[in-house]
C-alpha cells in the first residue's frame, strides 16, 4: 500500500468493513489472462486469519479456472461516497476497502459446505439460516484462504477536518 496514512489496522474496523461490504471482486488468472467476477461472500476472522466463502453453480468457467490455477486476489469496497472540490483535482471518492491474495479451494466436504453457506448468508443478511445436504448438493462452495490483506479508508474532506480537530 502506497498511502500508509489511509491504512486501517484495527481488527474491529477490518471486521466492520467485511460486514458492511456485500460484494467481493474475485480475481483469477486463466492461461495468463485476468478474469474478475463480482461475488457475494461470507467470512470468518479467527486470530487475524481471514477465510472467505463464495458459492456458484455446480459447473462453470470460474470453477474450471480455479481447478487450473487456485491463486486468487480479492477486492471489496463499501460506504462509497463521491465528494466535490473547488478544483477538478480536488474531487474524489470516500470509501472503505479491503484487498487481499490467497488460494481458492473448491469445497467437497458436505459439512464444510453447510457451515460455509450458513456463514455466507449470515454475512449477507445478518440472519441465521440452516442448510442441509440436499440444499448444498446443488451448488459449489469455494473457500478462499487469504494469505495477505490490507484495508483502507479514504475519508471525505469534512471527515478529515473533523479528525484533525
Amino acid at each position: 500500500m502506497t498511502r500508509r496514512e489511509l491504512e486501517v489496522k484495527e481488527p474491529e474496523k477490518i471486521v466492520r468493513i467485511l460486514e458492511e461490504c456485500k460484494v467481493l471482486h474475485l480475481g483469477l488468472v486463466d492461461d495468463g489472462l485476468p478474469y474478475i467476477v463480482p461475488m457475494n461472500y461470507g467470512f470468518t476472522m479467527e486470530e487475524g486469519r481471514l477465510t472467505l466463502y463464495i458459492h456458484s453453480a455446480a459447473k462453470g468457467y470460474k470453477l474450471d479456472v480455479i481447478r487450473k490455477n487456485p491463486v486468487c486476489a480479492v477486492e471489496m469496497e463499501c460506504e462509497v461516497e463521491p465528494f466535490e472540490g473547488v478544483l477538478p483535482c480536488q474531487y474524489g471518492t470516500s470509501y472503505y476497502s479491503l484487498m487481499g491474495r490467497g488460494r481458492a479451494t473448491i469445497v467437497e466436504d458436505t459439512e464444510e459446505k453447510i457451515r460455509a453457506m450458513a456463514i455466507l448468508m449470515k454475512t449477507q443478511t445478518g440472519k441465521d439460516f440452516v442448510f442441509n445436504e440436499r440444499l448444498v448438493s446443488i451448488v459449489s462452495v469455494i473457500r478462499i484462504d487469504v494469505s495477505e490483506y490490507t484495508a483502507k479508508h479514504r475519508a471525505t474532506p469534512a471527515e478529515k477536518a473533523a479528525m484533525s480537530q
